[in-house]
This record gives structure tokens, C-alpha cells and sequence, in this order.
């Protein structure tokens, strides 16, 4: 592996030893059983070092670790891939239950930029959920008895809270942000780009031992339609669907133009027809559409690339959103798509590298793994992977959580707008930590 790769396959019980071919001796043993399904899948997800990926009660949690990876570097998908292929080269697999998110699966939350790492996850005990189906996987030393989940204690969080959160300015004040913005504007106005997105960060102190899985209940039940994710201590629920791949048949979900909600029925519907309207948003959320769809096509045909874009509501804001389609022309595993996708206009701007260039001049700040893929991956190169939006960095040692928003910048934009628009996309990320206990 590059010096770059920090890549570790955990000890298991017994003399066993690495095998590069499937004719050879397996190092581990992947098992997917059938398992009864639970009414709230989250319930199974013991404390500690865990992972999810969770959408309308549907979707994947795990534990433990069989092989983790962390790398950098602009070829980071790539190595990814590679060592991927190579772990899963050393695996029996025996999967009983044949769906997607069955047999062993990799979770991952890449960077936004490449010199930060990237952290990848093989979780050892992995529960699925679709509709009535459910199904265990566990990832084993041969000879060894895989966990079995019939007695395993559900562990609810629901109705639980932290007991108070201080919260405080990250890297740049609010004023300072604004500042930032105004420059962008101007930088735009000049003609040097088209669009850039200005991203800020702000950190909550937790006064009590902190628990990720409160997070995730609290984010699963007031953003159902979200993908609610925890991966590596990155923990949100992001509205956008960067790529699905699901044999031939490729998705991606592009938001970009936002206005906050008001909670009242007709105000929302006329904010929303305003948002359609819009001139500055629509060429805010045509540029992230342009850059999807013409990355799409480098690997897809029978592309669909609706014309107008719709409005997705959300609990606290909604946004023009436009679902692009396309049929695989060549064998792109989900992680090559990522890579020819990342970074798009809607967390970047356009073009690509002078956006790139603009941000790290502003932003005063690392965005981390913050804006960049996070979801799963399969060993047929099936998987989804959102965008890390509306997320946060846990630090469990000091009961922190650094928490990360973003505003598109056009020609129009105003500081004091985006501000506000900032402030309501970290909702989600201070409701699920300020919520009160219902018991």
C-alpha cells in the first residue's frame, strides 16, 4: 500500500494467515443470514464505535471492525478501490440473502480536500432493512462462531438527551463570514468565477458524556426523508444523494437553492413559488446541474436530465432539487463515479478549480470530511453515497462537535442572506443535540 494508507485488518482468535487468491485459505468469512425484522432499526445499535446509514426506517447499522483505512491524496478513491478488491480477494463469502446491502460492506467518509484524510470502515457485525426483509452479516476468522443477534438487547435512545450544550464561534465569527461573502461577491462580479460555496463551522460543548446514537434518533425522526449517517465519528443527515449505483441504473440527487421555512402552510407554498422563480437561485442550482450531469456522462448514457428543477421540503428549509439518471456505458464501481463527481458545483462552485482556489483564500478553515462522499459501498461496486451536509465532527474525548454549513455565492448574493441561510441549515445539527427528553 502507498505510504499515504494507513490500513489495518484487526486481529481475530487463531493462527490465520493473509491469502491474496480466492483459491487460497480465506483470512475472513463474510456470513449474511436472514434476521426478523425491528420497528426501529436504530434501536439495534449498541454504543461505542458504530456506523449508519438510515433513510424511512430503512437501511444499514454496524459495529466493530474487521479492516479499517485511512488515506489521502487526490488518487483516493482509487487506493480505496484497490484495497477494497484486495480485502474482499482474502473473504469467503456466504450470503444467503442476495439484496443490495447484503454480504460484506465498506463504509466510508472521504475528505473534501484530498490533503485531509479520508477514513474508511469494514464493520465485523452489520444489520440491514428493507421494507420486511432484514438480514445480519458478520465478518469473521474462520472457525470462529459469528455473533448471533437472537439475543441481543435493543438499546433505545429514544426519548433521551444530552444534558445541555454550550455552543461557540468555530474557525470564523459570523461577522467575519460576511465579510468573507461580501469578497466572494465581489471576486464573482469581477468575472473571476461564476459561483463559489462559502462554508462556516461552529462548535457545541456537551456538558455530559456524549452519545452518537441520540444524535441519530433525533436526526432520523425529524428528517425522515434525509440519509441519516454516521461514519467514523461524522455524524448528520444530508438531504443530497451524490451517486446511487445499483447494477447498471446510476443516480444523483442535486440541491442548490435554499430558503428557510416559516411553519406556516401558505407563507411556505409562497416562498416556494418564489424559489422556482428566482433568477438567483435557479442559476445557482443550473451550475450544480451542468457539473453532475457532465460527470454523469463521461461513464452513462440514456441520461435524464430534467429541465426544471422541483422543491424539496424539508422540516426546516427547502430546496430547488433535480434528480439525474443515467444507464452505466462502462463498468464504474461506485467509488470511480464518486471520484469523477467530487467536488461538484453544489458544495464547490464553478469553475471547479478556481472555486477551489477562492475557497481556501476565504473560508479560514478546514472543511475536514465535512461536504465531501460519505455511504457504503458492496463488493459488486453497488453502493450510495450522499454528501456530508448538515453534519458534524464528534470528538467523544473532549464532548465536542465541530458542526459545518455552506451557502452557494452568486452574482446577487447577500451576506447578511446567506447568514441567515447558514443559520438555518445548522438546525438540524442543534435541534438533535438540544432536544429535550420526553420522559
Amino acid at each position: 500500500m502507498l505510504p499515504e494508507d494507513n490500513h489495518d485488518l484487526c486481529p481475530y482468535p487463531g493462527e490465520v494467515s493473509r491469502h491474496p487468491h480466492l483459491d487460497s485459505p480465506p483470512l475472513l468469512v463474510a456470513t449474511t443470514r436472514p434476521l426478523d425484522a425491528s420497528e426501529d432499526l436504530l434501536s439495534r445499535l449498541p454504543a461505542g464505535d458504530n456506523v449508519c446509514w438510515v433513510r424511512r426506517g430503512e437501511g444499514l447499522i454496524g459495529w466493530g471492525s474487521a479492516a479499517r483505512l485511512q488515506v489521502r491524496g487526490v488518487e483516493r478513491f482509487a487506493r480505496t478501490q484497490r484495497w477494497w478488491t484486495e480485502l474482499c480477494d482474502t473473504m469467503a463469502i456466504d450470503d444467503s440473502v442476495s439484496l443490495p446491502g447484503t454480504g460484506p460492506l465498506a463504509f466510508a467518509s472521504f475528505s473534501f480536500d484530498p490533503h485531509d484524510p479520508s477514513e474508511v470502515v469494514v464493520p465485523s457485525t452489520l444489520i440491514g432493512q428493507r421494507g420486511d426483509q432484514a438480514w445480519v452479516t458478520t465478518i469473521h476468522a474462520p472457525g470462529v462462531e459469528p455473533e448471533t443477534m437472537e439475543s441481543a438487547p435493543i438499546d433505545s435512545t429514544a426519548g433521551r438527551s444530552h444534558a445541555s450544550v454550550n455552543w461557540r464561534e468555530g474557525s470564523l465569527s459570523a461577522p467575519e463570514w460576511e465579510k468573507s461573502v461580501g469578497r466572494a461577491v465581489e471576486r464573482i462580479n469581477a468575472g473571476e468565477l461564476d459561483k463559489v460555496v462559502l462554508a462556516r463551522d461552529v462548535v457545541a460543548e456537551i456538558d455530559s458524556e456524549l452519545d452518537v446514537r441520540i444524535i441519530l434518533d433525533h436526526l432520523a425522526r425529524d428528517y425522515p426523508t434525509c440519509w441519516t449517517f454516521n461514519v467514523a465519528n461524522l455524524v448528520g443527515a444530508t438531504p443530497e444523494l451524490l451517486v446511487r449505483r445499483t447494477g447498471d441504473l446510476v443516480t444523483s440527487r442535486v440541491l442548490a437553492g435554499t430558503v428557510r421555512r416559516r411553519g406556516d402552510t401558505e407563507e411556505d407554498h409562497s416562498l416556494a413559488q418564489a424559489l422556482l422563480a428566482s433568477d438567483k437561485d435557479l442559476a445557482e442550482h443550473s451550475y450544480a446541474v451542468r457539473s453532475v450531469a457532465k460527470a454523469l456522462a463521461t461513464h452513462c448514457t440514456d441520461m435524464d436530465v430534467p429541465e426544471n428543477p422541483t422543491v424539496l421540503e424539508l422540516a426546516n428549509v427547502q430546496h430547488l432539487a433535480t434528480d439525474v439518471t443515467g444507464r452505466l456505458a462502462d463498468d464504474a464501481s461506485l467509488l470511480s463515479l464518486a471520484a469523477s463527481l467530487h467536488p461538484t458545483a453544489a458544495v464547490c462552485g464553478t469553475p471547479t478549480e478556481r472555486a477551489l482556489t477562492v475557497i481556501s483564500e476565504l473560508e479560514g478553515m478546514s472543511r475536514d470530511r465535512y461536504a465531501g462522499p460519505v455511504g457504503w459501498f458492496d463488493t459488486r461496486g453497488d453502493g450510495e453515497f450522499g454528501i456530508a451536509l448538515r453534519c458534524g465532527l464528534v470528538d467523544s474525548q473532549a464532548n465536542t462537535i465541530r458542526a459545518f454549513a455552506g451557502c452557494g455565492i452568486v452574482a446577487g448574493s447577500d451576506p447578511e442572506h446567506e447568514l441567515a441561510e447558514s443559520r438555518a441549515k445548522f438546525i438540524p445539527m442543534r435541534s438533535a443535540l438540544e432536544a429535550r427528553s420526553s420522559t
